[in-house]
């Protein structure tokens, strides 16, 4: 453990010594400057060394957790675990749609976490699918998203992945909506959240397992990748899967790869 915590602490002195931020091209350059403003990403240095340090805790940690636990969890347990905890987070989502004004989609959750907490035996079994109502996810950034806040510059969160300022902000603030927070708070058991957050990584990471090492393998640049896709996948979670006029298909029914150890629901959306 000892080892493995030194190996961890290197990685982070070397994202520290890394860290600043990038320089804009000349003015006589429109075309780099184009595309530097266009990628959004003036703390390139600093989101790259953090991105190094969140590799190192993947392949130390996070990665080998998740591949014991495919390898000795039966399928139907890991999808029982998915489902549990997909209803637990029910009550933001369905918070979340109020606000962004969704009512219809809300009621569709709300009904969802009524009949899989009964029916479901408290969400292991995803009834309500089979009865026609299809599961979808909401978070307080795209509620901010909906109401014209921007997304600010780039940013790859330690642990927690790509993000941005307004989605950071959005993460603390369905911390504080979320009934299960509360109630562990309330039975003086915040081991339990953190358990439930240590599971939810496993069960992402589990779950997109082969992908993410497909994706590490074929990219050239993996950091410029999973940004690219973290846009693409928000963008088309903030539109609920519509395309825009002369686009192609949404993305919203594919399992886009984002590590986020706290919000698999970026890449688990089904709409």
């Amino acid at each position: 453990m000892q080892s493995l915590i030194t190996r961890l602490g290197s990685l982070a002195v070397v994202g520290v010594l890394m860290v600043g931020c990038a320089t804009p091209p000349p003015a006589d350059d429109p075309e780099s400057l184009a595309e530097f403003q266009a990628m959004n990403d003036p703390l390139e240095p600093a989101n790259r060394a953090i991105h190094f340090f969140n590799t190192g805790f993947d392949t130390l940690l996070y990665k080998p957790a998740s591949g014991w636990y495919r390898a000795l969890t039966p399928p139907p347990i890991q999808e029982g675990v998915h489902n549990m905890l997909s209803n637990v987070q029910a009550p933001v989502t369905l918070v979340n749609e109020l606000l962004q004004g969704e009512f219809e989609r809300a009621w569709e959750t709300f009904v969802r976490f009524l009949i899989n907490s009964t029916l479901g035996i408290a969400g292991i079994v995803d009834q309500a699918t089979d009865m026609g109502y299809a599961t979808h996810t909401e978070d307080f950034g795209q509620t901010l998203a909906t109401w014209g806040v921007d997304e600010g510059p780039f940013l790859m969160l330690p642990l927690l992945g790509p993000s941005n300022p307004r989605d950071a902000a959005g993460m603390a603030v369905d911390f504080f909506l979320d009934p299960f927070n509360w109630a562990m708070q309330s039975a003086d058991q915040p081991g339990a959240i953190w358990g439930r957050n240590a599971m939810r990584a496993v069960d992402y990471r589990a779950r997109n397992f082969d992908v993410l090492q497909d994706l590490e393998r074929s990219s050239l640049d993996y950091y410029a990748t999973l940004r690219s896709l973290y846009r693409q996948r928000r963008d088309d979670e903030i539109r609920n899967g519509a395309t825009h006029k002369g686009s192609g298909p949404g993305t919203s029914s594919l399992e886009i790869p984002i590590p986020l150890i706290l919000n698999d629901e970026v890449s688990q959306n089904k709409r």
